[in-house]
């Protein structure tokens, strides 16, 4: 079953384009100057993140395919998880992952990272 999210545009800062912000990256920081057009939420300027381009929460933290991913950080948690996809953490050492990947293989349980 494919899970299908609200799409929303892509939130810039104010004058991304001009010259002297080409060098920076493409993330969102709020508007707070006193006549910003894009604050004031005047036409043409983009589009202000808003609670109104929240998902439901059914499908809230879900993967496009469905299935929702625990997060792993041992054997012993992947052998407790009732969902078929993990991901392991992020300070899990070489071997440990290893060691995890092969359970998840006998488990059938997918490994997204």
């Amino acid at each position: 079953m494919q899970i299908k999210k609200k799409q929303h545009p892509s939130f810039r800062i104010s004058n991304l384009h001009a010259k002297n912000r080409s060098r920076l990256a493409d993330r969102w920081r709020t508007q707070r100057g006193i006549d910003n057009k894009k604050r004031i939420k005047r036409g043409g300027y983009g589009a202000m993140p808003s609670i109104g381009y929240k998902n439901a929460s059914a499908v809230r933290g879900l993967r496009p395919d469905g299935a929702a991913e625990v997060l792993v950080h041992n054997v012993q948690e992947l052998s407790t998880i009732s969902g078929k996809v993990a991901r392991i953490a992020h300070g899990v050492s070489k071997r440990k992952r290893e060691a995890i990947a092969r359970q998840a293989q006998i488990s059938g349980i997918r490994v997204v990272n």
